[in-house]
């Protein structure tokens, strides 16, 4: 997943995520509540087809770009890599007939059978990445995760996809942040463990979806939601995972306070020493104050790691 670099320039922190923009903010009654997660998570997604990945040649004159969807060959539909897959080990040599969408634009080509063989590296039916789980609504059955979109780093585009799912995941290392190189979490969802909840939209706010109840054992007491007028600047925590699945709570600064967004110093002595600052994968994390739920981690500052920025958490729930 693809990160931007500079002072003064924010970064998405999920793996496969790009900028949060502003917009209007969604009130809720302060009465709402839902539950603080924190909790890791790997995602994974089932595309809506099969994407090109890189620029690649496929004849003298005609190039495959990065997010084509290939559809047919020779009048095959291609819907995964196993159709291609086995469309190429039953084809002879010869020329064939690519029918490719690219931007909504139905293209044909013509390329040889070992040119399309050679694509397979370039080509891919599925995309994952990891960050945190922000929230569940106990009464809505329902859960939101990591404040801004999922963009494919290598389609460059939000994934369109078929269905989706949402697991907890372990941290085994931690890579730290230092100016001007944001760290990242290592991590891999636990085996034998079913999806947490499935993804149902693909939002500028964030995924959302239906949670599973199975994982009751995880969830915490439900908070108030804060109204973006309540929030002081001063002392508050974030909870989010750095070791195992266990979540733990630090400390932080608000020091900025707009119409759409926060800004925060993380100031939490533990912290600071595991992580260096903020991590690539604590996209998502909670932010409470005065135990009232504010909204989510989003973005930090790449050359200085302990600054960062969230969205409040009545904006988030806007895009479910």
């Amino acid at each position: 997943m693809g990160w931007s670099r500079r002072l003064q320039l924010s970064v998405s922190l999920a793996a496969i995520l790009f900028f949060l923009p502003l917009h209007e903010t969604v009130s809720a009654s302060v009465r709402e509540q839902v539950i603080p997660m924190g909790h890791s998570i790997g995602i994974q997604m089932e595309l809506s087809g099969v994407f090109v990945t890189n620029d690649v040649l496929i004849n003298e004159d005609d190039w495959l770009k990065a997010g084509d969807a290939i559809n047919r060959i020779d009048k095959i539909p291609i819907a995964t890599l196993s159709d291609f897959e086995k469309k190429m080990s039953t084809s002879k040599s010869g020329q064939m007939l690519m029918q490719i969408d690219r931007n909504g634009v139905e293209i044909d080509l013509l390329a040889d059978l070992d040119a399309i063989k050679r694509l397979l590296p370039f080509l891919k039916d599925r995309t994952e990445g990891t960050g945190t789980l922000t929230y569940v609504d106990p009464k809505k059955g329902t859960y939101g995760a990591l404040g801004h979109q999922i963009v494919d780093s290598s389609l460059k585009s939000p994934p369109s996809f078929k269905n989706g799912a949402i697991y907890l995941s372990e941290i085994d290392q931690i890579k730290k942040s230092t100016p001007g190189t944001p760290g990242y979490k290592i991590s891999s969802i636990l085996e034998n463990e079913d999806h947490l909840g499935t993804i149902q939209k693909n939002g500028v706010y964030g995924i959302f979806g239906m949670w599973n109840d199975a994982y009751k054992k995880v969830l915490a007491k439900p908070l108030d939601i804060m109204q973006a007028t309540e929030l002081q600047i001063g002392g508050a925590e974030i909870f989010t995972t750095v070791k195992g699945t266990e979540v733990e709570k630090f400390s932080i600064q608000i020091t900025h306070i707009e119409e759409e967004q926060f800004h925060f110093v993380l100031t939490d002595a533990k912290l600071l020493e595991k992580t260096g600052g903020i991590l690539q994968g604590m996209s998502g994390s909670p932010v409470i104050q005065d135990g009232k739920f504010v909204g989510a981690v989003t973005h930090m500052f790449v050359d200085e790691p302990t600054k960062g920025a969230g969205l409040f958490l009545v904006t988030m729930r806007g895009g479910e």
